[in-house]
């Protein structure tokens, strides 16, 4: 039997978290020379060894694209780059295909408690691709009957997080960050150990699966948990009024291609309640998460 695993992304920042977890022997795959196989896979099909588990993280996110190009660029890294990966398989299938893919599938900017039986919605050249790539992998196993999980995220916590969570915390930490007044916003949001954790385990299991850490904390107390992070106090808070001026002038500089901390796509999303329901996991997964305001302040940024 073969015990070794295949992980893609293994660099990035749930890619690190989910490689140090893993109880047996992985090889990385992707572009950069700390890989163990070589390869763009948006570009080409790589050749690749028998492994009893594959774990698709790579893909592109955490950008807006403002071009045909830069849209398009979401494609062709997460969903032709599953294809080519899925084509790259061909010769020794696993026995198990784990795909990280996302909430923002579902296409909502607000809501509460949405299960996986919401409709895909998601009209985001993000989205979209993901939406193919969550397609391409079902049928790919379906037709080789190898169980596939799929694996919806939300905000990800962990050590320097990417996207807004990681340009707040830059923020927080520089002292430059200012609090929306009375915002009451509660998000769903998972521990990036969690989801490496879940995934160590997992064995033959398949569905797909939102994961979260079952709280939906307010946003306000993830700003004061990231700012314990980094031994700062958030001082400034304005009115949402304001702020929406503040982003009006974001949107404009966001156009001329300058940047500028909030814009009114920002802006929307951090006062906005989303939720998202794990019941599934838990029962089908033994999905057992920490509150990760219980844990943010003990997980420090890597230096």
């Amino acid at each position: 039997m073969i015990d070794r695993a295949l992980l893609t992304g293994a660099t990035g920042f749930l890619g690190r978290i989910i490689h140090e977890h893993q109880q047996v022997r992985t090889l990385r795959l992707g572009r950069g020379p700390q890989n163990d196989i070589r390869c763009d896979l948006s570009l080409e099909a790589p050749k690749l060894p028998a492994v009893h588990t594959v774990i698709h993280n790579a893909g592109k996110a955490h950008s807006v694209p403002q071009t045909e190009t830069e849209a398009q660029a979401f494609f062709e890294v997460n969903e032709q780059g599953t294809r080519n990966l899925l084509q790259g398989l061909q010769a020794h299938p696993p026995r198990q295909f784990i795909f990280i893919s996302t909430v923002a599938v579902y296409g909502l900017d607000n809501g509460s408690n949405i299960s996986e039986a919401a409709p895909l919605l998601g009209s985001s050249p993000y989205a979209q691709s993901k939406i193919n790539a969550e397609q391409a992998v079902r049928e790919w196993c379906q037709q080789r009957g190898i169980p596939a999980l799929i694996l919806r995220l939300p905000l990800v916590y962990g050590p320097n997080p990417p996207g807004n969570l990681g340009d707040i915390s830059k923020m927080i930490q520089a002292g430059r960050y200012v609090r929306i007044r009375g915002n009451k916003a509660r998000k769903s949001i998972v521990l990036a150990e969690d989801v490496a954790k879940l995934i160590a385990r997992v064995d033959g299991q398949s569905g797909t699966y939102n994961l979260t850490d079952g709280v939906h904390p307010r946003f306000s107390d993830l700003e004061d948990a990231i700012a314990q992070v980094h031994e700062q106090y958030i001082r400034l808070s304005l009115p949402l009024s304001l702020l929406r001026l503040g982003a009006y002038a974001g949107d404009v500089f966001k156009k001329a291609g300058l940047p500028f901390p909030l814009y009114t796509e920002r802006l929307n999303k951090m006062t906005a309640t989303l939720t998202f329901d794990d019941y599934a996991a838990q029962k089908d997964l033994e999905w057992k998460p920490q509150p990760v305001l219980s844990k943010a302040a003990s997980i420090l940024p890597y230096s």
